[in-house]
């Protein structure tokens, strides 16, 4: 069954807001237009342009309507474009989430047959509570199905969530410092949030973790590469079965994501797929905020993209270490910053190189001899349990300055730790006069593809999972999953 959600820029926002919260109080509509961000199980409605009523175009007598007239104009002009309509209107008395009222059901109901003959599209309907909060629905026939939720893309993220499909968790026992800490309300808002680790090395493997004991009820995880030994000095937690096993490292996050959840009811997603390709990449589109954990250039440039055409908050991080030829360490720098429109993307912070981009998408960075004769550095791997929690640390206060905005701010810009000066500065970062990703902002399922089916990790996975394992280690995984569900229930 698909889900529903509903996102907007800032600038989008502030434009409704002025238009349809009057200074005399009574109700105002107006429309605007939607591009589609399609996901594996859920549709975005992402507001790309408000299209303000002309002298006429709509009446305002306490409760406010559209005339025919608008709403035609409205849908030619959006299927130029290849979009959708809005219609929206407000209830100045209302707080968060609304409902419909019979009137304003029948409105759009009847104007949903002509916006879907004339954009070939479903009407999207939505309500501005005086609160600011809004709530949206989806007209594929005669009956709205309702968005779970609608999303405000800033530096301030702005959620508003559908009581009936996403209701407020119960707080737990384990959580009482944890709401301590930012109070009800941003808890309710942090703990309904569908967050996506990408990535679940020695970073993304302590994220998944810490946003399950943080009471989030829905996370997921992507990687598509299996636990060696080489990897236990990074991913805490891991075991050296896993290691013997080739376990999957989704499902090491999940294991440990899941005993350390402190809510009532959690989730955690499996995805053992690669971002950079289409399935990968629409699993991703589902969720409400994205974790990169990932140090290739390919994938950090798909979740750039994404970041600003589908209006889901990125939070980037990574780690480098630098050692003399001895082998001592030099310095390490560790870097933070969370992908919005309005700031800098990662190409022109610096972060992704389009010929390293190009590179990587041809499988390059991985031939040594490629490497030599180039004269490239090769990609660095210098990461330590020791100095990667720094990193994990880093996006983790990103994600809370961009859901509980302490001191009423959100999200900082980019920053970076030395650490041999000890220093944390924020990076003078800006967007390029020619960047080519910020442009794409909101255009959801039109903006520039970037993924590509791949067979590469598809039979990485596939050989993995018909791999014969010993008897002897196959005992061992047993008793050791059945003391993972005698703990589960102890915790119940």
């Amino acid at each position: 069954m698909t889900r529903y959600s509903v996102a907007m820029t800032e600038d989008i926002n502030l434009d409704l807001r002025r238009h349809l919260l009057r200074a005399d109080r009574q109700e105002d509509v107006v429309i605007a237009t939607w591009a589609p961000s399609t996901g594996a199980s859920r549709t975005t409605a992402v507001v790309r342009r408000v299209l303000l009523p002309q002298e006429g175009e709509r009446l305002v007598h306490g409760n406010a309507s559209f005339t025919s007239g608008y709403v035609i104009r409205a849908a030619r002009e959006a299927h130029q474009q290849g979009e959708g309509i809005v219609l929206l209107h407000s209830h100045p008395r209302g707080v968060d989430w609304q409902g419909l009222s019979r009137p304003d059901q029948d409105t759009e109901a009847d104007y949903r047959r002509a916006a879907t003959a004339i954009t070939s599209m479903p009407l999207v309907g939505m309500t501005l509570a005086g609160d600011g909060a809004w709530s949206a629905r989806f007209w594929h026939n005669n009956e709205p199905q309702w968005a779970e939720s609608v999303r405000v893309v800033a530096p301030a993220l702005e959620m508003t969530f559908n009581p009936d499909l996403r209701p407020v968790p119960v707080t737990t026992a384990a959580q009482v410092r944890t709401v301590s800490a930012w109070g009800d309300q941003t808890q309710a808002t942090m703990a309904r949030l569908r967050v996506l680790v990408v990535g679940t090395g020695s970073v993304g493997l302590d994220v998944a973790q810490r946003l399950a004991a943080t009471g989030l009820t829905d996370v997921g995880v992507m990687d598509y590469d299996a636990v060696e030994e080489l990897n236990l000095d990074r991913m805490v937690g891991a075991t050296r079965l896993d290691a013997a096993l080739g376990r999957a490292k989704v499902d090491v996050a999940a294991r440990l994501a899941t005993t350390a959840a402190t809510a009532q009811r959690f989730t955690v997603h499996r995805h053992e797929l690669s971002v950079t390709d289409p399935e990968g990449f629409a699993a991703a589109l589902d969720y409400d905020v994205i974790v990169s954990c990932v140090d290739r250039p390919w994938p950090r440039a798909v979740l750039n993209t994404l970041a600003y055409a589908d209006l889901i908050p990125v939070i980037d991080g990574g780690i480098g270490l630098d050692s003399f030829q001895d082998g001592r360490l030099r310095s390490g720098i560790w870097r933070s910053h969370t992908l919005v429109p309005g700031r800098p993307c990662l190409i022109c912070m610096g972060q992704v190189q389009m010929k390293e981009l190009s590179l990587d998408r041809r499988g390059l960075l991985d031939d040594p001899k490629y490497i030599a004769a180039a004269g490239l550095a090769a990609p660095a791997k210098q990461n330590v349990a020791a100095l990667s929690a720094s990193v994990s640390a880093a996006v983790l206060a990103q994600l809370v300055s961009l859901i509980a905005h302490p001191g009423g701010r959100g999200v900082p810009g980019p920053l970076r730790y030395m650490l041999a000066t000890h220093n944390l500065e924020h990076v003078p970062a800006e967007t390029q006069k020619y960047c080519q990703v910020e442009p794409q902002v909101a255009l959801a399922d039109h903006r520039f593809d970037l993924t590509e089916y791949q067979t590469n990790w598809r039979n990485t996975v596939a050989v993995r999972r018909r791999k014969k394992t010993p008897l002897r280690l196959r005992l061992l995984a047993a008793g050791e999953q059945l003391w993972h569900r005698q703990i589960r229930r102890l915790g119940r």
